[in-house]
């Protein structure tokens, strides 16, 4: 039996940042364990390659994602946020339609997103339109998983969320995506409300996770744990996957344990997501300096564990 190398499609991000130079420094390695097709034409990627002072790889398989700007490196642009949503759009729809087997995408940029008057502030809220299902941000790596019940939205509207019934469909969704029995799940006000002297939210996480619990019939979800000892080193020896209430609770202190190592994943979906945890880096774009590639080779290789996975499940 012949071993097919998996395919995967690559988003490849604003190209103003350090997206396209990681794709390709790591093409050689990524290209042994699966077969990897980059949303770029050929024009913007010898544009790319020229301003890196670098040459293009053997076997670099394009689909060509139409455009074309001059780059301006480590620049916020209308014409770079355009076209790396468009790559984007490539890159899923290659998916939806068989043609590969996941996607792993690289850095955008929100404000050039912005700036090209793209309605979305990310990747996730694009999937969670595209497909019409409930897409889950997950982040993290192998030692430490946060998925986010809220994500890219102010502060001040988090505790108007917390939901019962939403963070029920929330938490069953997360499950039946990760197949763990042991889910911490984070309160929201400091002391998880101390009883509800400092909130009443922590009710409706408490009986979220109870009726959880209960449709599922196991005792997957425990807490609400008190946010600033969740994370602690006795927890995590507990606990591998967290549920935060918000966007920051859950990654600051991921991004302080394993910001170089971590990953993006979008969960319940029918096609594999997988992506960089890390932005573009305008600062470093296109000055050949030492770039960190460990997120984006832990990406592609968690969207093959998933495609495995989902091959093992048919």
């Amino acid at each position: 039996m012949t071993n097919i190398k998996p395919k995967i499609a690559i988003s490849i991000g604003d190209l103003n940042g350090i997206g396209i130079e990681i794709a390709l420094k790591c093409h050689e390695k990524i290209s042994k364990i699966c077969k990897p097709i980059y949303c770029i034409n050929d024009t913007m990627l010898k544009k790319a390659t020229k301003e890196l002072k670098t040459s293009i790889p053997e076997s670099f398989e394009l689909f060509e994602t139409k455009g074309d700007f001059d780059i301006k490196a480590g620049t916020v642009t209308k014409k770079a946020g355009k076209y790396s949503y468009d790559s984007f759009m490539d890159a899923i729809n290659l998916a939806n339609k068989n043609k590969v087997d996941a996607i792993c995408t690289l850095p955008i940029n929100k404000e050039s997103w912005n700036k090209a008057d793209i309605k979305y502030k990310g990747h996730t809220e694009v999937l969670r339109d595209y497909f019409g299902k409930n897409a889950i941000m997950m982040l993290g790596c192998k030692k430490m998983f946060v998925g986010l019940f809220t994500e890219h939205i102010p502060l001040k509207k988090v505790a108007k969320k917390i939901d019962e019934k939403e963070l029920i469909t929330f938490l069953i969704d997360f499950y039946k995506n990760v197949k763990n029995d042991n889910i911490a799940v984070l309160g929201l006000n400091p002391h998880a409300s101390d009883n509800g002297v400092l909130g009443d939210e922590e009710v409706e996480i408490f009986k979220a996770i109870k009726k959880a619990n209960k449709i599922l019939e196991k005792n997957i979800f425990k807490g609400p744990l008190v946010p600033d000892t969740a994370f602690s080193p006795l927890s995590r020896k507990n606990y591998t996957y967290f549920v935060a209430m918000y966007h920051d609770q859950g990654l600051a202190p991921l991004k302080a344990l394993y910001f170089e190592e971590s990953i993006n994943v979008s969960l319940n979906l029918p096609i594999i997501r997988t992506s960089v945890d890390h932005g573009t880096a305008f600062n470093i774009a296109y000055k050949n300096g030492k770039i960190n590639t460990k997120s984006y080779v832990n990406a592609i290789k968690e969207a093959i564990v998933l495609i495995q996975n989902k091959k093992w499940e048919a």
